[in-house]
């Protein structure tokens, strides 16, 4: 009886090997999808994703390629490859072979792609450029046959102020020559990668496919156009990426990898937002975690990098965007929410890769000090290492608001900016901060200003002139507004003339009131000479305490001097210019750059009321 019982179980096996074979195993993912020869790291990891993946050995019959380790986790539907890539391997094809023994089960064509000419040594964003932010859903609706997709859940809903509009790649393509006219050097879009959530998903921070662009947006292919047009017209592409956390959507959420892949156990908990904590060297270890390792909300799960599978796949999917579509850098999401030392361990592999490149994280404080712990090269209170080049200037932001607004006395007014300006030692380089006036996630600048149109001129023409990168809020440039403050639907409402049915175009101005049209001009004139000053874009900052309602710097660079005057004052008011005698050092003409006036700086001059005036000094 046992012996029978043996040669039934041997039978059995054999019987359904092949059956299973055809069942059970598959590959749903193998990610990244294809790779480059001649990067700087000889090291690329592999994640395949399938039913019952792990069963199987990997092997690769390549030359200058060689598989180092094969990890398996508890899940059985992931493998992790580790590759070598010899520096002397060749662009090419080559089969990955899935097997049990000698039976194989799969096979995958994996190719290796040449790299563009220069790509490692790619120039990064930096102080001669002006980036314009752009959230793709609310721009211009070029293709309608996209907007929506019968393999997305969310579908198109113009009516919904939170819905899904119908603005695409191609609708961003058809409005380069716009963007190149105003001045425009840089465009930062709001994520385009797959966020397939049953609601809200237009603004993109939900990420459930790395790899993939939204269908409604439009495909791989066509964000790579985009990059390649753009950059034709001298405009490079920064793409927002998102490194705390996914959409909970994601085709992970439906088969983890590892029980520790999402923080808190993969159970919803909200992040206490108390950044301060990761700093304070009073903190309890459990505050320091209530931050970090909490989720923004329900539908965004927080990501586990110190899971070494996790951050190499992030570190991978960062480098992999930026050769594929050849992006000139990113804007990094919720930095100071990811892990600390996954953050380090990511901006040493960009640096790594492209030397020159840029990028920029998002620490949301008005605290100088927090902003600056994370710049690269910044003074700092430990041994933290951060490669991170630049950061947005939130406290710049709020200080100008606030300096314009407010009643100027011995704290308030025009000395908020001075004061924030004056705390520039505590950055590795202030000159590569990104800064702006609103985004995509605060009130309209106009509408901060209570559609005070000098006062938005004086905020114009400070952000184009002091140290920094500025950025711009597309429709900022016609006086968009949100009449419901604090409302993100109304905020990144639509610009006009992006839609066939739209009756006012901000792309021709058609349409457009007269303010608007004068603003728009005003901007594209500021940006066009912009272009044109290197001491502008190249020089030091001299800038001298507010006093009498004015704020006084000038911007120097080898023989060139442009001298700034902001005047809050409500009336005509008279600036007395020897005090800035050590700089001016002899030079008595200043030209205005934007109406040509000429004033003489050897004896006091008029300046407007509630103005900034731009001076070409010589």
């Amino acid at each position: 009886m046992k012996n029978i019982f043996s040669i039934w179980i041997f039978f059995f096996a054999v019987f359904i090997s092949p059956i299973k074979s055809a069942e059970t195993y598959r590959i749903d993912h193998l990610e990244p999808p294809f790779w480059w020869t001649g990067m700087a790291s000889n090291k690329l990891q592999i994640m395949v994703h399938g039913n019952n993946i792990a069963e199987l050995s990997p092997s690769i019959n390549y030359p200058y390629i060689e598989i180092k380790k094969i990890h398996r986790v508890e899940n059985a539907n992931y493998l992790f490859i580790d590759l070598e890539l010899s520096p002397q391997m060749k662009p090419g094809e080559f089969e990955i072979t899935f097997s049990i023994n000698d039976q194989t089960y799969l096979t995958y064509q994996y190719t290796l792609l040449k790299r563009e000419p220069g790509s490692a040594e790619r120039l990064g964003f930096n102080p001669a450029d002006v980036i314009y932010l752009i959230t793709p859903d609310r721009f211009a609706n070029s293709d309608l046959n996209n907007d929506s997709s019968p393999a997305l859940k969310e579908t198109h809903n113009r009516a919904f102020k939170g819905g899904r509009h119908g603005g695409d790649l191609q609708g961003i393509i058809d409005h380069l020559d716009y963007i190149a006219d105003m001045g425009f050097t840089q465009i930062w879009l709001n994520p385009v990668l797959q966020n397939d959530q049953p609601s809200y998903s237009y603004h993109g921070y939900s990420t459930t496919d790395y790899y993939q662009i939204d269908g409604r947006f439009g495909t791989n292919t066509l964000y790579k156009k985009l990059s390649e047009q753009a950059k034709q017209k001298g405009i490079g592409i920064i793409k927002d990426v998102i490194l705390n956390h996914i959409g909970s959507e994601h085709w992970w959420m439906k088969d983890l990898p590892t029980r520790d892949w999402i923080n808190n156990k993969g159970s919803y908990t909200q992040t206490s937002h108390r950044r301060e904590t990761i700093h304070d060297p009073h903190s309890a270890i459990t505050d320091k975690k209530y931050f970090a390792d909490g989720w923004f909300v329900p539908t965004m799960p927080d990501l586990n990098q110190r899971n070494p599978f996790l951050a190499t796949y992030i570190m991978q999917n960062s480098i992999w965007w930026i050769e594929y579509a050849g992006l000139s850098g990113f804007r990094v999401d919720t930095y100071s929410y990811s892990d600390k030392t996954f953050l380090s361990q990511w901006t040493d592999r960009l640096v790594t890769e492209y030397p020159n490149i840029n990028f920029v994280g998002e620490e949301w404080t008005h605290n100088v000090a927090l902003v600056a712990y994370w710049q690269k090269d910044s003074p700092r209170y430990d041994d933290y290492v951060s490669k991170l080049p630049s950061l947005m200037d939130f406290p710049l932001q709020k200080s100008v608001i606030n300096g314009l607004l407010n009643e100027e006395n011995w704290a308030t007014g025009l000395r908020e900016i001075y004061q924030v300006i004056s705390s520039d030692f505590l950055y590795g380089n202030p000159n590569n901060l990104v800064i702006f006036a609103d985004n995509h996630d605060m009130n309209r600048v106009f509408t901060q200003l209570n559609k005070d149109y000098e006062l938005f001129k004086m905020a114009m023409i400070h952000l184009f002139t002091t140290r920094g990168i500025p950025q711009i809020y597309y429709g900022t440039e016609i006086l968009m507004t949100n009449p419901e403050k604090g409302d993100h639907g109304i905020i990144r409402t639509d610009f006009p003339g992006g839609w066939p049915s739209d009756r006012v175009n901000g792309f021709t101005g058609n349409g457009l009131k007269p303010k608007q049209k004068k603003a728009q001009q005003f901007m594209r004139e500021l940006l066009q000479w912009r272009k044109t000053s290197t001491a502008v874009t190249k020089g030091n900052l001299i800038h001298y305490t507010p006093e009498n309602g004015f704020y006084i710097y000038f911007r120097q660079f080898e023989n060139e001097l442009i001298m700034v005057i902001m005047n809050k004052n409500k009336k005509q008011t008279t600036l007395d210019t020897n005090r800035f005698e050590e700089v001016l050092s002899g030079k008595n003409t200043g030209k205005d750059v934007l109406n040509n006036e000429l004033y003489d700086l050897s004896i006091p001059i008029k300046i407007p009321k509630k103005s900034a005036v731009i001076l070409n000094v010589y």
